[in-house]
């Protein structure tokens, strides 16, 4: 089957043209802006404006990144922080949507907790590092426990106020209609909050990484984190500033999945 052409109107093709030109400018001005940033940050370290034991300088970066992936030491830190921070991800978004699913389903039980998860997303979940190494343990479960704890919250609240703000006439429709509680959730509350979900993973790509190096950085013996801190520890700032690096990029190409994602939501 033929799909039919459309034809467009000369004011139309000129609009497509311009946002398309628009889009490649900003891309361009984007990449142009970081190299310069690049450029006079090394610019000013060769010329000792700035100390490059106390700012290290791109080359130095570069030439550490290079050294540690010639060892092959850098993947083994970047594989264990990615392990971490995809399975506290998952783990945090998953329980937090089911809590959420919980809370808007039983009234009371949503009244009786409220005070606690409120309390729950002020505390700095810092303090509850010693706790957690306790309980769970040190290394990878006390990392990832870390980031559940920052993502869960955020996302329960985040879709509970997405399933409640869905139009009481629709509900109140589907109810006059012989809808079951159960229909309502799966039929209207659920597909009405998937844009708000998909806001949450993007959220959740920068909590979960927080939650992970926050995780590292009281406890760990590899990651990212470690490096880092480690590096802060023996005054290698050319480490913390490679490692931080690594870690930008990371969480940017896992930001851009939950893009596409976002993107294939829209079409639907």
């Amino acid at each position: 089957m033929q799909r039919k052409k459309i034809d467009y109107s000369n004011e139309h093709i000129k609009y497509l043209k311009l946002k398309k030109t628009d889009k490649i400018t900003t891309i361009l001005a984007q990449i142009f802006l970081l190299i310069t940033i690049i450029a006079l940050w090394e610019l000013l370290t060769q010329l000792k404006v700035l100390d490059p034991f106390f700012w290290s300088s791109p080359s130095r970066m570069f030439k550490t990144l290079f050294d540690m992936i010639s060892s092959g030491s850098l993947f083994e830190h970047i594989g264990i922080t990615m392990a971490e921070t995809i399975l506290g991800f998952i783990i945090a978004t998953a329980l937090g949507y089911f809590i959420a699913v919980l809370l808007w389903w039983s009234e009371k039980l949503r009244k009786i907790l409220d005070p606690y998860i409120v309390v729950l997303n002020a505390l700095p979940k810092i303090a509850l590092g010693p706790i957690i190494i306790i309980w769970v343990g040190a290394g990878m479960p006390a990392i990832i426990t870390m980031c559940i704890l920052i993502c869960v919250v955020i996302t329960t609240l985040s879709m509970l106020s997405a399933f409640l703000s869905c139009d009481k006439d629709k509900i109140a429709l589907m109810r006059s209609m012989g809808a079951n509680k159960f229909q309502i959730l799966f039929k209207l509350i659920l597909p009405n909050a998937l844009p708000e979900f998909v806001s949450v993973l993007k959220i959740n790509v920068g909590m979960s990484w927080v939650g992970t190096i926050m995780g590292e950085y009281l406890v760990s013996k590899a990651g990212l984190g470690y490096l880092i801190v480690y590096g802060g520890q023996v005054f290698k700032l050319d480490l913390v500033m490679a490692s931080t690096l690594v870690l930008c990029l990371l969480a940017c190409v896992m930001y851009l999945f939950v893009g596409i994602l976002e993107k294939k939501v829209r079409k639907k």
